[in-house]
């Protein structure tokens, strides 16, 4: 009973392999790779079991709130935007997207009729989303 044996077997499922460990040999454990070279293992290469961390804890965490705030943001001028466009009334004052300031005269599902020169009564259709800030609400 003082002969212990260890038994392995290589990568490839071919051969099995056997060696026999002496008494003063119990603290190393001896392997063979598949090119038959040996491989040495002490306690000391096997007592890398260290806890992980505070840092393999928080950068998950960091990273989620990140990918977060990066979709939450479009989101929210999403919906800003569309606001606008509902809020939108007869008799506002408008600047355009273009850059064209105006007055709204008519609204029809999403064409809203601007007047944009008080001389000679011109009027631009347009869409809602052509419309870039209501200057009577600010």
């Amino acid at each position: 009973m003082n002969n212990i044996w260890i038994i392995a077997q290589t990568g490839n499922g071919d051969a099995i392999t056997s060696e026999p460990m002496s008494e003063g040999d119990t603290a190393t454990t001896s392997t063979t790779s598949q090119d038959g070279s040996p491989n040495n293992l002490t306690d000391k290469d096997t007592s890398n079991n260290k806890s992980p961390g505070l840092a393999n804890y928080i950068i998950p965490i960091v990273m989620i709130f990140l990918v977060v705030m990066m979709f939450s943001a479009p989101r929210k001028q999403k919906k800003e935007r569309k606001k606008l466009e509902q809020s939108l009334e007869k008799n506002d004052r408008i600047l355009t997207i273009g850059g064209i300031y105006g007055t709204i005269v008519d609204i029809k599902d999403d064409e809203v009729t601007v007047k944009v020169d008080e001389s000679n009564n011109t009027k631009i259709k347009m869409t809602r989303s052509a419309i870039g800030r209501n200057m009577s609400k600010d």
